[in-house]
């Protein structure tokens, strides 16, 4: 409570803490407000169908409850991380993009702008997928063909609810620039984590409600307690390369050699490869509506049906570990460039102990990332598997939705964010000579 308080007694931080939970509020209530021209009683229905999990579980994963009530956040920051994925895999690929990532902070907002253009195409595509889509109860979304959302379907009522849906999507991405540029953390990443966050109570009431409720909720509490601590430790793992910098002489003033080092995390890639991976595990899913009724496309959907569809088959289980761990090492590979890394070191002075400047400073971290990256991956393998069995084994295959809301990859967005705010609400305590949260006496 007295680093609650340290809080508090910094007016610029306490405003910073106060505004971020203020547009937090604003994004829950925008999460309730209806779409017009939609049925609600048709919403409840399709939400009560969504329990079951499947595709609609996995996007309600990053805006919550919102999209089954067909709400103005209903596409919740989705679409923002879509574009911003797809912008960083294109600046290693278009020369123009690199050419603005080394022109700093100019060459930054120009591919900030991009990307918000680019959210706002990939709003309106989803938006008018979702809303054919839930027009015929949710298609291959929920199963069902027989529950219409839309009340009148007619062009004029269509372009509204696409037009209201792409409003919220940009308003919601204008309220997380908001918090990151005059609150406290990245507001894309708290967004997720209140969309996160926001289901748990309802999946934990899932738990307690199964047979011998009260047993199997303390037996997850202490899973569930066991799982933060290890992401945690795994979270704030890292290898740190030494780097030495020689000495430099700027106009008449000779500046001393410095020694830092170059911080490698374990999981580098984040919680990307689970979105990946569950993204490509669900397409066959979706494409699977579009396969012929009979022949060939009735024994492929079949398939699908069985081993796609259930989260708890353990073919899914295995294709979704394998590509976790392969879209680890091609995100990692995307994020950190050894090769650039090399060229800046070398250009600064600076130098690995040991290691010659160039090629081989570039081999070497590429070897370290290599290493470093699949104890990573297994990591993330286990997070988006191991609290699926238990989830299906508590619960049983009846209710897959609660492995998305308190399973590993929420808690891995939750914890993740957590920390990184944290450490932001220390750095500032700390240039004022306040104790903080992360800080030890």
């Amino acid at each position: 409570m007295s680093r609650i308080g340290n809080i508090v007694k910094v007016p610029d931080l306490r405003n910073k803490v106060l505004f971020t939970i203020a547009m937090l509020v604003l994004y829950r209530v925008g999460s309730f407000l209806p779409v017009p021209g939609v049925d609600q009683n048709a919403v409840r229905a399709i939400g009560d169908q969504a329990r079951d999990g499947g595709v609609l579980a996995y996007l309600q994963l990053f805006s919550g409850p919102a999209l089954t009530q067909f709400s103005l956040f209903a596409l919740g920051i989705m679409p923002y991380i879509t574009s911003s994925i797809i912008m960083q895999i294109l600046t290693v690929v278009i020369p123009k993009l690199q050419e603005w990532q080394q022109q700093g902070a100019v060459g930054q907002r120009k591919i900030t702008q991009w990307t918000r253009y680019l959210t706002i195409g990939i709003s309106v595509l989803q938006a008018t997928g979702f809303t054919f889509l839930f027009a015929n109860g949710g298609g291959g979304l929920t199963g069902s063909n027989n529950i219409s959302l839309v009340t009148e379907f007619t062009p004029l009522r269509v372009v509204l609810i696409v037009t209201t849906l792409t409003a919220g999507s940009a308003l919601l991405m204008w309220m997380g620039e908001l918090i990151t540029n005059r609150g406290i953390g990245n507001g894309m990443s708290l967004i997720i984590m209140c969309s996160v966050v926001s289901t748990m109570p309802a999946a934990f009431s899932a738990v307690y409600a199964a047979e011998n409720g009260t047993v199997k909720l303390a037996i997850f509490l202490a899973f569930f307690i066991a799982l933060l601590v290890f992401i945690v430790f795994m979270e704030q793992g890292q290898r740190r390369i030494p780097v030495q910098f020689a000495k430099r002489v700027v106009g008449r003033k000779q500046y001393a050699g410095q020694s830092t080092y170059i911080p490698l995390k374990v999981n580098q890639a984040g919680v990307i490869p689970i979105i990946f991976a569950s993204a490509v595990l669900n397409l066959p899913v979706l494409l699977s509506q579009v396969l012929p009724a009979e022949g060939w496309g009735a024994t492929v959907s079949s398939f699908i049906n069985d081993n796609l569809v259930n989260t708890v088959n353990p073919l899914y289980l295995v294709f979704l570990a394998l590509l976790i761990v392969g879209f680890t090492y091609f995100y990692t590979a995307i994020s950190f460039d050894p090769a650039q890394q090399a060229d800046n070191l070398r250009k600064q002075g600076g130098f690995i102990p040991g290691i010659r400047p160039g090629p081989q400073t570039e081999t070497y971290l590429s070897k370290v990332l290599n290493r470093i990256t699949l104890p990573g991956a297994i990591f993330i393998a286990i997070l988006a598997v191991i609290p699926t069995i238990l989830i299906s084994v508590l619960v049983g295959g009846g209710n897959n939705n609660v492995a998305f809301s308190i399973g590993g990859t929420s808690l891995l967005i939750a914890v993740g964010v957590a920390l990184e705010t944290m450490k932001q609400i220390d750095s500032q305590l700390m240039m004022r000579n306040y104790e903080g949260f992360l800080t030890s006496k």
